[in-house]
């Protein structure tokens, strides 16, 4: 007797899962320019909209106001990343950080300079750690300026500088890390009270033109750290200082210094609000002040009220790691 066939049970299939995707090269060929074009159009916005890159927390947009001559550098490395993909859009898209550049500073490449002008003065920080103050005094000396601002005098090199300028500037004052060299005499010498030790003072320069209040001024330093961009004591150092050209009552001020920042950093408003800048005014070029060896930014300047800037430029380099800078001024 034939048993029955046994019992075979049936085989199971797992249903299958999902197919993980393959990227699509040709998709991301697509996407890719549109956003190098976007790209493009938010770099163009942040350097138009910079007064409104908040400062809060890593003080980031004081740090990007500083740098801001260097953005126009995303141009060609936008036109760069256009050509590799080879994208028309994306290099039309370039256009508009390059007319936002242009317009922030297309103007300062022009040569502004003129003749005239009775007032020629400079600055220089001349640096704590400048091992030849001699050589710097007498390059100083040789610019031509009616008025000296010094900055970071320290107790070593304050008698150098007297020494090495006093046949060329009779008239001289000197308080703490700062101070005022000039070929006319001097009056009404204080110091500015902007920090907790003596980082400003004030003079009245009797020029053959008439008087002319004349400020040495060094706000504090700033730092960038894993904190971020360290500027607190140089923003109430620049509140004080404006306090006191607030209530200045000559009609012709001249402030020389290192302020520590830039003419477009907005956290020195307080100051700049009230004071043209003469390099903006009549200089040729960026007129970069620091660091000597290759400047990157202008942090010092010569910032007037009641007076015609004629021409601005930076002498060469001394010792310091700071460039002097130099304006001629007509009333």
């Amino acid at each position: 007797m034939l048993s029955p066939p046994e019992a075979t049970a049936p085989a199971t299939y797992a249903a299958p899962g999902p197919v993980p995707a393959t990227p699509d090269p040709a998709a991301r060929r697509r996407v890719a320019p549109w956003l190098a074009a976007a790209a493009a159009v938010v770099w163009a916005a942040a350097m138009a909209l910079h007064a409104w890159i908040p400062n809060t927390g890593v003080n980031a947009g004081s740090l990007f106001q500083t740098l801001l001559p260097w953005t126009g550098l995303g141009v060609p490395a936008l036109l760069v990343l256009a050509a590799v993909l080879r994208s028309r859009i994306a290099a039309v898209a370039v256009l508009a950080p390059a007319v936002v550049w242009v317009t922030l500073f297309g103007g300062a490449l022009t040569d502004k300079r003129s003749d005239g002008g009775g007032l020629t003065v400079a600055s220089h920080n001349v640096g704590e750690g400048n091992t030849d103050p001699a050589g710097t005094a007498r390059a100083l000396a040789g610019s031509g300026a009616d008025v000296l601002a010094l900055e970071e005098l320290s107790d070593a090199s304050a008698p150098v500088y007297s020494r090495e300028l006093a046949a060329a500037y009779p008239h001289h004052a000197v308080i703490g890390g700062v101070g005022l060299w000039s070929r006319h005499p001097l009056a009404d010498v204080k110091a500015v009270p902007i920090m907790p030790w003596t980082r400003a003072l004030r003079a009245t320069a009797r020029t053959p033109d008439g008087p002319v209040a004349v400020y040495a001024v060094h706000l504090a330093s700033v730092r960038v750290s894993a904190a971020g961009f360290t500027t607190g004591r140089r923003n109430d150092a620049a509140r004080e200082l404006a306090a006191a050209l607030r209530a200045e009552p000559a009609p012709r001020v001249v402030v020389l210094g290192d302020f520590n920042g830039t003419y477009q950093d907005d956290a020195l408003a307080p100051v700049t609000s009230r004071l043209r800048s003469a390099q903006r005014e009549a200089g040729d070029g960026l007129g970069f002040t620091w660091p000597a060896a290759f400047p990157m930014v202008r942090i010092d300047d010569v910032l007037v009220r009641g007076m015609t800037p004629r021409a601005a430029w930076t002498l060469p380099a001394t010792g310091s790691d700071h460039l002097p800078v130099a304006a001629t001024l007509s009333r």
